[in-house]
């Protein structure tokens, strides 16, 4: 009888762990239930951004935020190294962080730069002791590729504006080919542009274009080529199609694109080139008064002040043993005898001073102590791409050619 029930009471666990197992069990056929959705994690962090505005100053703002005046010094001195906050800007923000738990302030961001952030990060050892850490951040945006085509009716920053483009992407493009081109008295009606180049982005917001990555300019039947392309650390910048670096031993124009293509000038756009033949052997550029001029090449500066000549505030500078350059009729000079310049830094400002009927910059260039025009003198190329490199040079421009070239 006894076992007649431990044979019963065995039959009827199996059958009720099959059934547990069957229930547990899902057929092929079956629709399985979704799993619970995993929880959003809770935010740790609550910012608050702080605009600056005119007259503000560091301590003020941070006082406003209610920020203890202690950790204010302690930011500035850790951050002194990487930034000096008594020199924020007007229209940026100040970024505080404040953990959400404790309400403790605990991190102040602020861009220092187009390309970097200062952040200052609040850290406590297991002493419990309190530091603050400074680093510059690079930007991580978020890169659009745009191009941009076009014909001049007028100039090419008129053509482009009208396409909506960002006024600083026009001047970007024209300033890879500030050494082939000279924008103010090279084009012609009827050239064509066409440039590729990036746009950035932060928090899904447009803040500025970035680097242009290639470009074709076709001006009077010649065709101009810049590609940006880094060779290494050392060499790093704009190239033709063949590898040379675009940049020479002067500059196209002593007058920076940007001053002459926007209301900078004051809608005064026309600029005279004087016919060599009459002994004038220079170039007048119509610029408002105060527009910087800069050095078209490296060089050392031999006169700078008044000449008696009819100049007015002139600055000359030899480049080496053949060039030299002058700049005239400037209102204000900031260079001196002997003084080293690079090429592209400012020298002066437009003026019309001495023998003068309005603001202009009188350019002359003097090769070999002979007063020659600088829009014929054909120049070396630049430096070339090493032979090694110059496949994957090819190679990177490549998908650039096949837009710009069709």
């Amino acid at each position: 009888m006894k076992a007649k029930l431990a044979i019963v009471i065995l039959i009827v666990g199996l059958l009720g762990t099959a059934a547990l197992w069957r229930s547990n069990v899902v057929s092929s056929s079956q629709t399985p239930a979704a799993p619970d959705q995993a929880a959003e994690p809770r935010p740790t962090d609550r910012m608050v951004e702080i605009p600056i505005v005119e007259n503000s100053t560091f301590g003020n703002l941070m006082a406003e935020a209610e920020i203890d005046s202690t950790i204010t010094q302690a930011i500035l001195e850790a951050s002194s190294e990487v930034y000096d906050l008594s020199s924020i800007r007007v229209g940026r923000t100040l970024q505080l962080h404040f953990d959400i738990a404790t309400d403790e302030f605990t991190q102040l961001v602020y861009q220092i730069s187009s390309e970097a952030d200062l952040s200052v990060t609040r850290h406590r050892d297991d002493a419990g002791i309190t530091t603050w850490v400074a680093e510059r951040k690079p930007i991580d945006y978020e890169v659009k590729i745009k191009t941009i085509s076009g014909t001049i009716e007028t100039s090419m920053y008129d053509a482009a504006l009208k396409q909506g483009i960002d006024e600083r992407a026009i001047i970007a493009a024209a300033d890879a080919f500030q050494w082939s081109v000279d924008f103010a008295l090279d084009p012609r009606v009827g050239d064509t542009f066409t440039f590729i180049y990036e746009e950035r982005y932060r928090d899904g917001q447009y803040v500025m274009p970035g680097t242009v990555l290639g470009g074709v300019y076709r001006n009077a039947g010649t065709v101009n080529q810049a590609y940006y392309f880094a060779e290494s650390d050392e060499n790093t910048g704009y190239f033709d199609e063949n590898g040379n670096s675009v940049q020479k031993l002067f500059l196209k124009a002593p007058v920076a694109y940007r001053y002459i293509s926007s209301g900078f000038t004051t809608g005064r756009r026309y600029i005279q080139a004087f016919n060599i033949s009459t002994g004038h052997r220079a170039i007048d550029y119509a610029a408002a008064a105060g527009t910087p001029i800069r050095a078209v090449g490296d060089g050392t500066v031999t006169f700078a002040g008044w000449s008696s000549q009819g100049y007015g505030r002139l600055t000359s500078i030899r480049h080496n043993g053949t060039y030299s350059t002058n700049y005239a009729h400037q209102s204000k000079i900031i260079v001196k005898v002997g003084q080293k310049v690079s090429q592209g830094r400012t020298i002066g400002y437009v003026g019309s001073t001495g023998l003068s009927t309005g603001p202009h910059l009188h350019y002359e260039m003097v090769k070999n102590g002979v007063k020659i025009n600088p829009l014929l003198e054909v120049l070396p190329p630049g430096t070339p791409i090493k032979e090694e490199n110059k496949q994957r040079f090819f190679d990177a421009i490549k998908p650039y050619q096949e837009q710009l070239l069709p």
